[in-house]
């Protein structure tokens, strides 16, 4: 058990230092003051239910500092139930940018998340499309920001960084510590050419090379992790063209979830798609994650049963704690969360089981999503 444990944290820590010198490395994107875009873009929002959340965000992509002719934004309505398309349509009269309204009850056979994407990339007009979901803020200079950065580097895939608001409890501040591993993680994997996560709240990619590389083909039976699945079949055709955006006016914030039930669901969702990923580097990262969490699980009744040392068991933790508040030190700075770091101390108390949880229940592929009851085939 001592060796397994010894072995495992260090391929945590290589796994996890290995990014923080390639997040550390990695450039900020910094926009010239005579800037002028000339990318014509499509923002693609796929929403379900989202009336108490998309007059804000439509408020945000109103209040862009882009020139309104090279932009549209796309709603695609995914049968909701609730009045989210009405208060789009009232929105649409007043405003000044070109808002379109897709309504897949009005496509045959096409529904759930996957299918709202691709129908509104095939009605998109625009050269680079950028994506976010119903329930997301953004600043005044996103669009910009990913106009330059496909400008500049002529990139396949463009992942950007995402943070939760409006963390008042603890519950949530402990979510938005750890939801901020997985950005910065997934931003300098890519950093390192070894993508292996992104977030759909935050990314975009040319009409074009979604077409080119087949779109979702491959893992249409996954109801989630379409853009996961999409970066990795990008950088397997295109290597080296899939980039992070690393800027803080391109972070999109969205809210960490309010209960339990809620978060559970989600985390398993997220882990129900490690099973379809084709690429051994994903694979094993994910592997060496889980491994050394379900070994710390494991070490709690070794060491209350006698059979392994209180300065391995401690050690074991202290060492996993101080390879992860390296990280993330970085990673919410960028952010500008600094001071929620010692949220890793009541959250270290329950990442190890909840880490375990998720992984097994992923591998059973069900649960529920925006009042459906989801099970990947």
């Amino acid at each position: 058990m001592i060796w397994l444990l010894s072995f495992s944290l260090l391929a945590y820590a290589w796994v996890v230092l290995r990014r923080l010198v390639a997040w550390v490395s990695m450039a900020t994107t910094t926009l010239p003051e005579n800037y002028q875009p000339q990318t014509l873009l499509s923002v693609i929002i796929p929403v379900r239910n989202e009336a108490a959340n998309i007059v804000a965000l439509l408020q945000d992509l109103e209040a862009q500092q882009y020139p309104k002719a090279l932009y549209e934004v796309l709603v695609v309505d995914d049968h909701s139930t609730d009045n989210t398309l009405q208060l789009i349509h009232e929105y649409k009269s007043g405003s000044t940018m070109i808002l379109r309204m897709l309504d897949l009850r009005n496509v045959a056979g096409v529904s759930m998340k996957k299918g709202a994407v691709k129908y509104g990339v095939e009605q998109a007009k625009g050269n680079l499309l950028v994506f976010t979901d119903g329930d997301c803020r953004v600043g005044p200079e996103w669009l910009k920001q990913y106009a330059y950065t496909y400008e500049t580097k002529q990139p396949y895939f463009i992942s950007g960084p995402v943070c939760f608001q409006n963390t008042y409890t603890l519950f949530e501040k402990m979510q938005l510590v750890e939801f901020a591993s997985l950005i910065g993680i997934g931003g300098a994997s890519l950093a390192l050419n070894r993508p292996n996560m992104c977030n759909g709240a935050n990314l975009a990619y040319p009409k074009v090379v979604f077409d080119k590389v087949g779109g979702f083909t491959g893992n249409d039976g996954i109801a989630s992790g379409d853009d996961e699945f999409l970066l990795h079949k990008i950088h397997e055709q295109f290597p080296g063209k899939a980039v992070f955006l690393k800027n803080a006016e391109a972070v999109v914030y969205t809210d960490a979830r309010k209960s339990l039930i809620s978060f559970m669901s989600q985390r398993v969702r997220w882990a129900s798609k490690w099973r379809a990923y084709q690429s051994i580097s994903v694979q094993l990262v994910a592997l060496v994650v889980f491994l050394v969490n379900f070994l710390l699980f494991l070490a709690i009744p070794f060491f209350l049963f006698g059979h392994l040392p209180l300065l391995v068991f401690v050690g074991a933790y202290f060492i996993k704690f101080v390879i992860d508040f390296l990280f993330l030190e970085r990673i919410l700075g960028f952010l500008n969360k600094r001071s929620y770091i010692w949220h890793m101390l009541p959250l270290q108390l329950v990442y190890v089981p909840y880490v375990v949880f998720t992984g097994i229940g992923g591998l059973f592929g069900r649960y529920r999503w925006k009042g459906r009851s989801i099970k990947n085939s």
